[in-house]
């Protein structure tokens, strides 16, 4: 299996507390007891009747205040900067022609991130598929990899991409939805279609792994220093 390929800050978003289960800390600017959801809620819903109502310029706002974001989850998903813009560009194009079946039984933020991770598993399905066809042709022009130096270890974030890219799909989705994006459980819920209680464990058995297979080379490091 192929590395995640993570195209984002670390250091602003996952902390050492945050992998022993830390409560993770609102981006500045929000008031206490209340959440980036609660105060966008009212802006997104007005986006979202503007989009229902046909406006072509509601549809370019919501690309402009969630593009970047989409298109970091896919590169994420996809390991393809490539590949996610396709399923951004993808995901904006069933936005518009599905938006008579939203009910706003979530925000219309969450929603759009459902179409998202949907085509982002089409589209590694479909890549799957392609790779099968043309196996033969990869493997006799595939680069040889170099070796790397002798006790050389891998960075940290190689390290965590390699690591992310064992977890299972659920795993890797919800944790990179709550982690990296900074989604609630309620709101991955929604998301994944599936209980928040489930969304917990996954992320728990998520750091659970990645722990496992973080801390020895952590202690490696440590003491080739």
């Amino acid at each position: 299996m192929g590395t995640v390929g993570l195209a984002l800050p670390w250091g602003d978003r996952i902390s050492s507390a945050a992998c022993e289960g830390g409560r993770r800390v609102e981006p500045p600017g929000i008031a206490a007891g209340q959440t980036s959801e609660d105060q966008s809620l009212p802006e997104d819903r007005a986006l979202a009747a503007a989009c229902l109502a046909g406006d072509l310029q509601a549809y370019e706002r919501l690309y402009q205040a969630q593009g970047a974001r989409m298109r970091n989850l896919a590169r994420n998903l996809l390991g393809s900067a490539t590949d996610a813009e396709d399923a951004v560009q993808e995901t904006f194009l069933k936005v518009q022609r599905r938006i008579t079946t939203f009910r706003g039984q979530s925000t219309l933020v969450t929603w759009t991130f459902r179409i998202l991770v949907n085509t982002c598993h089409d589209l590694r399905r479909s890549r799957a598929r392609r790779k099968e066809q043309t196996q033969d042709d990869a493997d006799r022009t595939a680069p040889v990899p170099e070796p790397r130096a002798p006790g050389a270890h891998p960075t940290l974030r190689m390290a965590l991409e390699r690591a992310l890219a064992t977890l299972t799909r659920h795993q890797r989705e919800v944790f990179l939805l709550y982690e990296v994006e900074g989604f609630r459980h309620a709101e991955i819920a929604a998301l994944l279609e599936i209980s928040e209680t489930a969304s917990k464990n996954t992320l728990f058995q998520a750091k659970k792994n990645l722990r496992s297979m973080l801390e020895p080379l952590g202690g490696a490091e440590a003491g080739g220093a």
